[in-house]
């Protein structure tokens, strides 16, 4: 490990300058795993908006490059792993900062419960592509099977994660160099295909796929950019390892910026070929037919890529599997912060001594994890969906907090410069606002019991009692926190002026 001098003040004890911009980007591209978002959203996409997925991906993409800018002026003036915990409270004090937190550790643990769930689609669909036995796929169907591998799924990534960001470097730059590979495989053979004449028939290329204006209704447009927005989300993994990263206040920042940009155009690319290749209809490879919607590469690698499907279905396990391990870090650095801090018990803030990771927060992380997935697979009849929906709701509510946060802690320096005026002010107070409004609108429509996969409790839609149900639970643990552990929320512990751990180039 390469030694680098710091500013010892705020040190948790992580083990600084393991991380260069490459291996930061990677971790962003990893944790976002392109080849599992677009397999799990493709299909309920296409179902909001129609053949108007393109235009969708690049409305999802401004909020949150407009977000990763705020990210980067905060994470400039303070790095810290607590990123969205330590900023909200530096900006709005204790209660909004610790919400920051429970919203991001949120949203992690529904996506490690979703990653997890995909995983374990494709390592069955893998095993009976290899043993050609279709009946060995049908086992993801039983819910007891399900379950038991998904929890080793979980506990083989937290293991990983919990043994070092060497290890975790290791297994990601493999797993990302397959998977894009492969993606990239997809893309030609569908434009092929369709060159051929094997594209959909009801469907031609239209410059009108890349307008947004032509979305029937804002619900659907608002629906299809919660999908968007949650397509992009995980990015911030480079910021929240910034206290690992060589040059803590400049690479993170850049990663970030880096990783959007590569994403965003990796997605029109899939967008274009898919929808050329299968069109928009119900039946045969359409993506609004039921047998493709939930999962479509398993439906379109055959058709596509013929003998060589099984490449597909090892990529989107590769891409779920590196994602559930990098994802890990996220949760398990935030709780390491707010343990740090003493928003949460001291136990939290404990480093393994031997791998310099905060270990307790990674177990806990995966027991959340874990039982959620346990709890939503027998409670929801289809999982997938409703955690991705709801997970757009837990994306806009922190990345909103710390949009907002940015603009409030600049506030005495937003118009000294146009530079300021513009990353410090503009940018963080519109994707602020895109993903307030991202929010309400898909709060309003998540009461009804139809909106997701159907799936309701009292009449109330599932994934309405997911998202806000889980942000009222965070409320409740707060102020039990606040009664047991009131030093934080005095707010004398973590203030504006609370000095940040450095690491130099």
């Amino acid at each position: 490990m390469n030694e680098h001098p710091v500013v010892d003040v705020e040190s948790k004890g992580l083990s600084a300058g393991q991380l260069g911009l490459l291996a930061s980007v990677v971790l962003g591209i990893s944790t976002i795993a392109p080849a599992y978002a677009l397999t799990a959203s493709l299909g309920p996409t296409v179902t909001e908006v129609g053949v108007h997925l393109p235009a969708i991906f690049i409305v999802g993409f401004i909020p949150m490059l407009l977000v990763a800018l705020g990210y980067r002026e905060l994470n400039a003036a303070e790095p810290d792993s607590g990123t969205s915990f330590t900023w909200a409270s530096k900006a709005f004090g204790p209660y909004v900062g610790w919400m920051g937190g429970w919203g991001l550790i949120a949203a992690t643990i529904i996506v490690l419960s979703n990653l997890a769930g995909v995983a374990v689609d494709f390592f069955y669909l893998f095993l009976a592509q290899v043993t050609s036995n279709d009946s060995v796929a049908d086992l993801t169907g039983n819910k007891l099977v399900n379950i038991v591998t998904c929890l080793v799924f979980m506990a083989l990534s937290a293991w990983l994660c919990y043994r070092g960001m060497q290890e975790t470097k290791r297994v990601q730059y493999t797993m990302l160099g397959f998977q894009l590979l492969v993606m990239a495989w997809f893309i030609v053979a569908a434009f092929v295909k369709v060159g051929a004449g094997d594209g959909a028939d009801d469907i031609s290329f239209s410059l009108d796929w890349f307008d947004p204006f032509g979305i029937p209704s804002f619900s659907a447009f608002t629906a299809g950019l919660s999908l968007s927005i949650f397509m992009y989300w995980g990015w911030d993994v480079c910021l929240t390892v910034n206290e690992e990263t060589s040059g803590s206040a400049k690479i993170p920042g850049r990663a970030a910026l880096v990783t959007v940009f590569f994403i965003i155009v990796l997605y029109l690319l899939t967008a274009v070929a898919t929808l050329l290749f299968a069109g928009t209809g119900d039946t045969g490879n359409g993506l609004q037919n039921p047998d493709t919607t939930d999962n479509v590469f398993a439906a379109l690698a055959g058709p596509v890529m013929g003998p060589f499907a099984i490449l597909l279905s090892l990529a989107v396990l590769s891409s779920s599997a590196s994602s559930l391990q990098a994802t890990f870090i996220s949760p398990a650095r935030t709780l390491l912060a707010m343990g740090h801090y003493q928003a949460l018990p001291k136990r939290f803030a404990s480093i393994t001594p031997r791998f310099s990771t905060p270990g307790f927060a990674t177990l806990v992380a995966g027991g959340a994890s874990a039982g959620f997935y346990a709890v939503m697979r027998v409670v929801s009849d289809n999982v997938l969906t409703d955690t991705i929906a709801a997970l757009g709701l837990m994306i806009c509510f922190y990345y909103g907090i710390t949009a907002f946060a940015c603009v409030w802690y600049f506030r005495e320096e937003l118009f000294t410069s146009t530079r300021n005026v513009f990353f410090k002010f503009l940018a963080p107070l519109l994707g602020g606002v895109g993903m307030a409004v991202v929010f309400v609108q898909t709060s309003v429509d998540a009461w009804d019991p139809e909106f997701g996969s159907g799936s309701s409790l009292f009449g109330i839609g599932m994934v309405f009692l997911i998202g806000v149900g889980i942000i009222v639970l965070g409320i409740v643990i707060m102020l039990v926190v606040a009664l047991r552990k009131p030093e934080f929320f005095k707010g004398d512990i973590l203030r504006r002026d609370t000095p940040s751990l450095i690491v130099e180039d």
